[in-house]
């Protein structure tokens, strides 16, 4: 800080043509701008200034560490300014992108971050297509996955883990699955996913050297909620996250199966366009999402 504090007197001295003119613009006295300006030549080894009793000029060297300087000066004021805007008010429509299935764990916390910030009119799209956050000025999406784009920040939210289920009936019909290749026996509800349109692969764990078994699908859907609604129904074995199928295992609509041979681990992450200055209203409510969501369990 202390070099730093003597390149203003240096930079305002440039700029009005002397010491004492820059000691009234950043009320010093022209000593302290002289002795300033002399301590920087001194650490520097070189003279910045060309003094006479008429005028004093920037000398070769000068006129390039002013150019540096200032750039370097104008970056701090860029920085506080940049500072000063998170200390404003946050307001104004928040337009949020997130999977259908992001709802389970977003409606619970989002009442209360209404309540926090009550300037903020929350805009949620929940749609499983992959938006284009800068084309479609998007503020914010929840996205599941790695980094699709480098023109986009993220922060991580919090891990889920993939779980297989089935119904209790289905199961009293047709057998609990003791390891993997027993499923080839099972019908399997599976997950397509929609940009893609790839089917969902089950992360089983599987005996080296073993090849995956072949699953006989019995239904397959772009949505997860479908998905577990049509695995409630007894259609089969299908494979979800664990906050989605949390309240169905708990009630006994499910049974989890093959837990220690599924090893599926995903996360959620929030992005932003990197390219734009953090808002306040998107800040806050980063902040706010990635303080509260996966944090306790299930």
């Amino acid at each position: 800080m202390d070099r730093l504090s003597g390149l203003m007197p240096f930079v305002r001295s440039a700029e009005l043509g002397g010491f004492a003119a820059a000691a009234r613009d950043l009320d010093l006295s022209p000593s302290a701008v002289g002795k300033a300006v002399a301590k920087l030549e001194k650490d520097l080894h070189v003279r910045l200034f060309q003094r006479s009793t008429r005028r004093m000029q920037l000398t070769e060297e000068g006129q390039l560490f002013y150019e540096r300087c200032k750039r370097i000066l104008e970056d701090l004021d860029d920085a506080h300014a940049m500072l000063s805007q998170t200390l404003e008010v946050p307001r104004g429509r928040l337009h949020v992108s997130a999977p259908l299935v992001s709802y389970h764990f977003l409606l619970p916390v989002l009442p209360a971050f209404a309540a926090h910030y009550p300037g903020i009119e929350l805009d949620m799209d929940f749609n499983d297509r992959i938006v284009d956050l800068i084309g479609e000025r998007v503020d914010v999406a929840i996205r599941s996955g790695d980094l699709p784009d480098s023109r986009l920040a993220a922060r991580t939210l919090g891990k889920y883990r993939l779980q297989l289920c089935a119904a209790p009936a289905y199961l009293a019909q047709h057998g609990v699955p003791a390891r993997p290749r027993d499923l080839e026996r099972h019908r399997a509800v599976r997950f397509r996913y929609p940009n893609a349109g790839t089917l969902q692969e089950w992360p089983l764990i599987l005996p080296a050297g073993d090849a995956p078994p072949r699953l006989a699908t019995a239904f397959t859907c772009n949505n997860m909620e479908a998905l577990l609604g049509a695995t409630v129904s007894g259609f089969g074995i299908g494979c979800m996250p664990d906050f989605l199928v949390h309240d169905a295992v708990a009630s006994g609509a499910l049974q989890v199966v093959l837990a220690d041979h599924v090893q599926g681990e995903g996360r959620f992450q929030a992005l932003w366009p990197s390219n734009r200055n953090l808002s306040p209203k998107v800040r806050v409510f980063v902040d706010f999402i990635s303080e509260r969501l996966f944090k306790h369990g299930h």
